[in-house]
């Protein structure tokens, strides 16, 4: 109950230092409008001081992802004990993960469909849009053209890279998960197939490389108010409330989309699947939602994630271990949802009329590039151009809104992470009392 509290602490004041740090880059851009002096010392505070305070917090984090990952996989899948189990679990959990991502997607588009906030866009306003971020928007048309493929063996190779690449080092250091997801898998299933006496100490060894990796977080958790504030503020101080007010139909219905699904469609899935109150579920997974809205990245917040779910929320360590590393690499429910309402949004800002056909396969493509964006924030824009192109929209549209998408990761990274914890939830219940 005391770590408890602590944590439910910890993270009002990260809560407080996001509402400070919002504050003060609103205070700050208003004045770098007015005195070019003024701008100046506001661009020195956001890039010289703010983002190296928040990027110590965040880099503290991104640390421990590859170990933990690796260690908490590897030691859940053997601790499940036979491959049959792996692979009714593992098959549970890939069903949760595809319904629910599609879910997520069809979910966009009927929103943006409906209300149609592009239509009538300010021509003037998209052309200082696509003016202000176009270099942003062209440094993420450079990096999806340098992952195109041109032949059948290029497209190949593309997919065996994803999941079983030459180098997996060279891959993970490039924050491609898949490849050590694999590995992990692999390591985990066979460590089961070894003498328990060696079995039992290489689990003893992950689990110990877990803790202390937690224990790393725990550290980094306590510069989190600070950092959050100035993560907050280095975004804020550079587009300010002007850009939030040209685009705020857009945002809004985004954000809008992802409060029905914290509060509506996953609660439904508590109820009825898992068998869990869904308000006592969202109010232990707080914890995780605060640390996901802070950092904007799945990977991020694994650490808080496996310790809520085992300590706050009663999944067993063995299935918290097999589903959560997979969700943070796997299930990005909200990132499903934004990139469907984006390319509906900016079709309409362009004019584009998506036929029914089109859209259907724009939930497919929306499924299949949320499973490939790397859990760090704005892993998704990448595979977005790609997207655009695809559906033959202007690939430079995502300039239109590059400005706004740090607060739409926050909320699509919240939707993601909590997604896990619905979906270890679910296995926790199917797989009846501990000790079956």
């Amino acid at each position: 109950m005391e770590a408890a509290r602590q944590d439910d602490n910890l993270h009002a004041k990260v809560l407080v230092g996001l509402l400070v740090g919002a504050l003060l880059g609103l205070l700050g851009n208003w004045l770098g409008t007015r005195d070019e002096d003024a701008k100046a010392v506001v661009r020195f505070l956001a890039d010289g001081v703010a983002h190296p305070i928040g990027q110590v917090f965040l880099r503290l984090l991104f640390l421990v992802v590859v170990p933990l990952v690796f260690a908490s996989l590897a030691t859940g899948v053997s601790s499940l004990g036979d491959f049959g189990k792996v692979g009714r679990i593992g098959a549970r959990t890939a069903a949760f993960f595809l319904l629910t991502t599609g879910f997520s997607a069809v979910l966009g588009l009927l929103l943006m469909d409906s209300l149609q906030p592009g239509a009538g866009f300010d021509p003037s306003v998209r052309a200082e849009l696509l003016s202000s971020f176009g270099g942003d928007a062209a440094e993420l048309q450079a990096t999806a053209a340098a992952s195109e493929t041109k032949t059948t063996l290029e497209a190949a190779n593309k997919w065996l890279d994803m999941f079983l690449p030459r180098n997996v080092l060279g891959a993970v250091s490039r924050m491609e998960m898949l490849p050590l997801v694999v590995f992990a898998l692999l390591f985990g299933a066979f460590l089961m197939r070894t003498r328990a006496e060696r079995r039992e100490q290489m689990v003893g060894w992950l689990e110990t490389v877990s803790e202390i990796m937690v224990s790393i977080v725990g550290f980094a958790m306590k510069l989190a108010p600070f950092a959050v504030a100035c993560l907050i503020y280095a975004v804020v101080a550079k587009f300010g409330a002007d850009l939030l007010a040209k685009l705020a139909a857009y945002v809004a219905i985004i954000l809008g989309a992802y409060l029905l699904q914290l509060f509506v469609f996953y609660p439904l899935l508590l109820s009825f699947l898992a068998r869990r109150s869904p308000l006592e579920f969202l109010r232990g997974a707080i914890p995780v939602m605060v640390t996901a809205l802070s950092t904007s990245s799945s990977s991020a917040t694994l650490p808080t994630s496996l310790r809520v779910a085992k300590e706050r929320l009663g999944v067993r360590p063995a299935v918290a271990g097999f589903v959560l590393p997979l969700g943070a690499t796997l299930n990005m429910n909200g990132t499903a949802l934004f990139e469907g309402a984006l390319v509906l949004f900016i079709a309409q800002v362009f004019g584009v009329d998506l036929t029914l056909g089109q859209q259907g396969i724009l939930v497919l493509m929306c499924v299949v590039t949320a499973v490939g964006a790397a859990g760090v924030p704005g892993g998704s824009l990448p595979l977005l151009v790609a997207v655009l192109a695809q559906v033959g929209l202007p690939p430079d549209g995502i300039a239109i809104v590059l400005g706004v998408d740090r607060i739409l990761d926050m909320g699509r990274t919240v939707v993601n992470v909590t997604g896990d914890l619905v979906c270890a939830a679910w296995i926790e219940s199917k797989e009846g009392p501990r000790g079956t």
